[in-house]
């Protein structure tokens, strides 16, 4: 194997979605047939961001959702968003993004408590966010009947660039005080 860094600068290009150091070291060892070290990864990983952080490219390698990921440079988001609006079709709803802001906060939840909160059937919110591969079936709660419990997907994390859900804007960061009347206590 004449540069390990090239095979996995292919793996990380080839990949739908962050893939972890994990799966790069278990891609290259059952190819070549032999051991290969976390730090060599890590080195290679290393030499591939410098190599992207060159101003005439218009990518760079980002650590995202507890892997790694090519995604476009902040120079370039205003022709990517146009793109998007273009392909808008593939859009949350508002009742799909409020079903998933749901999902993201409670962490596991069931339908009968996402239906409790939103006050409407989610059904085919939920349905629709598995399909976009947003949330996973986490298991099964322990209350009666054994509902079946709802979470957020590795998808999620890459859909949203963050890499867990500690990242998500605290509820108190919603808050608008401008409204209330008299002194606030501190």
């Amino acid at each position: 194997m004449e540069n390990p860094e090239l095979y996995i600068e292919a793996l990380i290009f080839s990949s739908e979605q962050s893939i972890r150091t994990e799966e790069i070291i278990y891609c290259l060892q059952s190819v070549f047939e032999r051991d290969f070290s976390r730090e060599e990864i890590m080195s290679c990983l290393d030499s591939i961001k410098t190599k992207y952080q060159d101003p005439n490219l218009a990518i760079e390698l980002v650590n995202v959702a507890n892997g790694y990921q090519f995604l476009t440079k902040k120079d370039y988001h205003a022709v990517i968003n146009l793109l998007q609006l273009q392909r808008s079709k593939k859009k949350l709803s508002p009742a799909a993004l409020e079903t998933l802001a749901i999902i993201a906060y409670k962490h596991q939840v069931t339908k009968l408590e996402i239906e409790q909160i939103r006050g409407v059937n989610s059904e085919y919110s939920i349905q629709k966010l598995l399909e976009k591969e947003l949330i996973t079936i986490a298991g099964k709660s322990e209350t009666v009947g054994r509902p079946i419990l709802y979470s957020t997907s590795q998808q999620f994390m890459d859909y949203f660039g963050i890499n867990s859900l500690s990242e998500l804007p605290q509820i108190k960061d919603f808050t608008d005080n401008s409204s209330s009347i008299g002194e606030q206590a501190e």
